[in-house]
């Protein structure tokens, strides 16, 4: 009698439940990391490394793709043609995250699932290690729907990789004496960051995002685009960046 199709039956049985009890990391990544000026791949090379090693030790992930320079370069150019509106600037916004998000996809193609995640509060069935995300309605931003999705997966931690490597007590690019913080409440940090959101926002999170994470009692973790630090963070070990909660 012929055992492999029940054998081969239990053995993805077994490789589901595995995926489903991983720990999960919810990471939003910055659309200003991807594409500062043109694509980095240097960085998407090292990110694809730390993540897939980080999936062998038996972790999955669900991936937000940033706008960037694409998004910002777009919606300059509507606006210097037809003038500045709303809603144009968002749904611009959503389709360059879409296609970061369609890049990171294809560059973790054996790991990640096929569709691209836009609606965060939908039922999510996972079956690989890897869940990429993008943007979803207009006035919202990814790091909101990342909140979203980390209410609806269960996850409490969240991290941030963003172009500065902490939160400051006042913008170091005007204050020459801003001083890096370890750790913040969600208060202290939206004292900071005041309460509105726009396209094209230049902040280590977003302040609406803010509101939605401490009413959850999640704690993100804003970190720079230095990938080793990304690792240590990863494993457990010494980082540099800013614990809100």
């Amino acid at each position: 009698m012929d055992r492999r199709p029940a054998y081969n039956h239990w053995r993805r049985i077994h490789r589901l439940w595995k995926i489903k009890m991983a720990k999960t990391t919810i990471i939003s990544l910055g659309g200003s990391i991807i594409f500062p000026d043109k694509i980095d791949i240097a960085f998407l090379k090292k990110f694809r490394e730390i993540i897939t090693a980080q999936i062998k030790k038996g972790s999955r992930f669900a991936i937000y793709a940033g706008g960037g320079k694409l998004a910002r370069d777009c919606q300059t150019a509507v606006s210097e043609i037809v003038g500045y509106e709303q809603e144009s600037m968002d749904c611009i916004g959503i389709e360059a995250t879409y296609l970061n998000a369609l890049l990171l996809r294809i560059i973790f193609k054996k790991y990640a699932e096929d569709k691209i995640i836009q609606n965060p509060t939908e039922k999510i069935n996972l079956k690989k290690p890897i869940l990429l995300c993008s943007g979803w309605k207009p006035g919202w931003s990814t790091d909101y729907d990342a909140v979203l999705l980390a209410k609806n997966l269960g996850v409490n931690t969240l991290i941030n990789i963003t172009n500065v490597d902490y939160v400051y007590n006042k913008n170091p690019r005007k204050y020459k004496n801003a001083k890096p913080l370890n750790e913040i409440t969600w208060k202290g940090f939206r004292k900071l960051v005041g309460n509105k959101w726009a396209p094209g926002l230049n902040m280590p999170f977003d302040p609406v995002a803010a509101k939605e994470a401490e009413k959850s009692k999640l704690r993100v973790i804003i970190i720079g685009n230095n990938l080793h630090n990304l690792g240590n963070l990863l494993n457990g070990k010494k980082f540099k960046g800013t614990v809100i909660r």
